[in-house]
């Protein structure tokens, strides 16, 4: 898959998570079908311009689409560790997320108790 491939199917990913067909986002961003459908294809590449709109207008993550690292928050809020306990807490079933969440509140109440 060539770099533009794979720019295109993460552009394609984030149309998909947004809900949204490539005549919507054709139509929001001023493109034509074509030229949405020509990116996602990779068979052309966004200009800067198009990309900036994507992230303004539609809240893409822009510096995902491009590199393919997903940031969970701005790179300065979290450590390096707290960004794979998010990443880990994210590939686990929602059963389970519903438990962590539970232990979570708990230890941080006792916490609370304790400062007190």
């Amino acid at each position: 898959m060539t770099l533009s491939e794979e720019i295109g199917a993460r552009l394609r990913e984030q149309r998909y998570a947004a809900g949204l067909t490539q005549d919507q986002v054709a139509e929001k961003l001023g493109v034509s079908k074509r030229t949405q459908g020509n990116y996602e294809a990779g068979s052309s590449d966004a200009t800067a311009s198009y990309l900036c709109v994507v992230e303004r207008e539609l809240g893409f993550d822009v510096a995902y689409i491009l590199s393919g690292v997903k940031k969970t928050l701005a790179a300065d809020t979290l450590s390096q560790e707290e960004d794979m306990v998010i990443k880990q807490y994210r590939s686990i079933p929602s059963e389970d997320q519903v438990a962590v969440r539970r232990f979570l509140k708990a230890m941080a109440d006792d916490a609370a108790k304790q400062s007190t």
